[in-house]
């Protein structure tokens, strides 16, 4: 199991953090390795998701049993799909709640699929609350700290008591000649080539960033595939 065979979920208990920008680089990072992608959007306002990759993504909504269901049915659906949820801060609680109660991690496990959350960390006491109580309510899951660079040095990282294995994924931060065009929806990071009106020098900025955000996701992978090696090879002794 891997990166490649997963459910990510992208989230934050804070708002304005780089969430949806992750989102979208993540599932832009799968199209372009070959991989089919089914995204899901928890987001109200603008900028958002489904604008960005409208045939790729779907609102969904918790507020009801309904929605729960349909939402969580499908993430653990065993058909060679890999999924990225958007979870906006205003519904973080309620999906861990139930993905708590219903044993969400440990059903996506015994399916063949890693469960993965992608944790923008920021400095205060709520994310830092979040970040842990996740271990306790998704057993199993691969928990990943994501330190946004536009906020500068990483200063906040022992505070979240990272285990000896754990390494900090950087979120490049895009450079502001670029961000005017990558923040104007249906701007796909998988489709650099089809950029319209980007100057030369931006489109070679562009791609630099895209390089570091997709080596960091390749790191990735390979350490959840050398962790599943591990679990493996433990069971077996």
């Amino acid at each position: 199991m891997s990166f490649r065979t997963s459910v990510t979920i992208v989230a934050s208990p804070r708002p304005r953090v780089g969430k949806t920008l992750l989102a979208r680089a993540t599932a832009d990072f799968h199209r372009h390795e070959g991989r089919t992608v089914e995204a899901f959007d928890l987001n109200k306002g603008e900028g958002l998701l489904r604008e960005f990759l409208p045939k790729q993504t779907r609102a969904s909504a918790i507020a009801d049993i309904r929605g729960q269901i349909a939402l969580f049915d499908t993430l653990v659906k065993p058909d060679d799909v890999t999924r990225v949820v958007d979870l906006g801060h205003e519904t973080f609680e309620a999906f861990f709640e139930v993905a708590e109660h219903i044993g969400f991690s440990e059903e996506a496990l015994a399916r063949g699929i890693v469960p993965a959350v992608l944790f923008l960390i920021t400095p205060d006491r709520t994310a830092i609350e979040a970040f842990r109580s996740l271990r306790r309510r998704m057993p199993g899951a691969a928990l990943v700290p994501v330190h946004n660079e536009i906020f500068g040095p990483t200063q906040h990282g022992d505070r979240y008591g990272f285990g000896i294995g754990d390494k900090i994924v950087r979120l490049p931060a895009l450079p502001p000649q670029v961000r005017k065009f990558t923040d104007m929806p249906p701007f796909s990071f998988a489709d650099v080539a089809r950029a319209k009106g980007m100057p030369p020098e931006a489109l070679e900025q562009l791609e630099l960033w895209r390089r570091k955000i997709y080596r960091e996701f390749r790191e990735l992978d390979l350490r959840l595939l050398l962790a599943d090696l591990r679990s493996s090879i433990t069971l077996r002794v």
